[in-house]
């Protein structure tokens, strides 16, 4: 029998303490950021812009998603059931040309594979987000991605930054706007917690984790 990946793994009491700390760390940095940046800052409830196409999420949180629909299915089961029934149009929709498993909905790790999810969907609406109102039904237990998307973000290529933000800073203005939290090295050692409790390793996007 085939186990789906995405929705089988849940977060452990320790594991949802130390994710909701997490949590609250990133918060308040992104809170800082979004202050000194100011009017330079476009996002608002009903900008969807960032929630259009999908992207790789690990398994803290594909956890942290289930958790938040859980609690959305108690608090507002219509709301609930919503979420899910798009979760599960997208997954048909995106089956077809997923990069990865369609079954168990794991990206596969290739080059190929990557490039392949460069092109992917890109016009497909994420499941939580709420087409009427233009904001998030999961809110409060999105991805990382997600949380940290607006303000300036260092990674690897650089210092990036929405498309809808910052038009017509300076460098040296945006720089001075700067998430200041290391979000991958704060997370890594949950992911890894996760990892070694599920017995492997796994990315996914949130139509699967959530159908």
């Amino acid at each position: 029998m085939n186990v789906r990946y995405p929705a089988g793994m849940g977060l452990s009491k320790q594991l949802s303490v130390r994710d909701r700390k997490l949590v609250q760390i990133v918060d308040s940095a992104l809170s800082d950021a979004a202050e000194r940046s100011g009017s330079w800052l476009k996002c608002r409830p009903g900008c969807t812009q960032c929630c259009i196409g999908p992207f790789p999420i690990n398994q803290l949180d594909a956890a942290r998603l289930r958790q938040g629909l859980s609690e959305l299915e108690f608090r507002d089961p219509e709301r609930a059931q919503r979420v899910r029934e798009r979760a599960r149009d997208a997954v048909e929709t995106l089956s077809p040309e997923f990069p990865g498993d369609a079954v168990t909905g794991v990206l596969d790790e290739t080059e190929e594979a990557a490039e392949r999810f460069d092109a992917f969907a890109n016009d497909e609406p994420c499941p939580a987000l709420d087409p009427e109102s233009g904001t998030c039904d999961l809110y409060a237990a999105r991805p990382m991605t997600c949380r940290v998307f607006g303000p300036p973000v260092r990674s690897e290529g650089g210092l990036g930054v929405c498309e809808l933000c910052f038009e017509g800073a300076t460098a040296e203005e945006i720089a001075a706007c700067q998430l200041r939290v290391d979000v991958e090295k704060l997370e890594g050692p949950l992911v890894k917690a996760i990892e070694r409790a599920d017995g492997h390793r796994a990315n996914t996007i949130v139509a699967f984790c959530l159908r």
